[in-house]
């Protein structure tokens, strides 16, 4: 026993209190749950890996389809303005006065202006609706992993 100055207890030497057999158990314990704990993150690493390569393959195809969509969209419009010019300039051939020039003229690009506005908003919609369409496999990812992390 030793005497700790001062005081008048005495303490057991700390010596005969270890166990080598103990420590060892206790070492591969500690070592076995960090390997466990090593796979479970190395698992949710990976599931959330999945999850975000189909989120982003998704994201690409809806792009993909949305940049047809836009194009086919786009040559219809560009065909309709085409063949809209061609029909005023056969009437402009046909006009016999200028007063009937400037009227045809001025009928022809009030209604051009309303067919641009109108090929515009349907572009926009398009793209809005692509827009969205694109974001929302990422968008759920996303929520997707944070609702784990939080469960973690």
């Amino acid at each position: 026993m030793a005497k700790i100055p001062g005081k008048s207890e005495t303490i057991e030497n700390a010596e005969s209190a270890f166990e080598p057999s103990m420590a060892t158990e206790q070492v591969r314990a500690v070592a076995e749950q960090g390997v466990e704990l090593s796979k479970e993150a190395f698992s949710k690493l990976e599931s959330n890996v999945e999850t975000t390569q189909k989120a982003f393959e998704s994201t690409l195809k809806v792009a993909k389809t949305t940049r047809n969509e836009v194009s086919l969209k786009t040559i219809a419009a560009l065909r309709a303005n085409a063949e809209a010019g061609f029909a005023h300039l056969e009437a402009l051939v046909a006009v016999k006065s200028p007063s009937e020039f400037f009227e045809l003229q001025a009928a022809f690009v009030n209604k051009q202006i309303d067919v641009s506005i109108e090929q515009a908003r349907t572009l926009q919609a398009v793209m809005l609706r692509a827009g969205e369409d694109a974001s929302k496999p990422i968008k759920d990812a996303f929520e997707k992993a944070l609702k784990d992390l939080k469960a973690a």
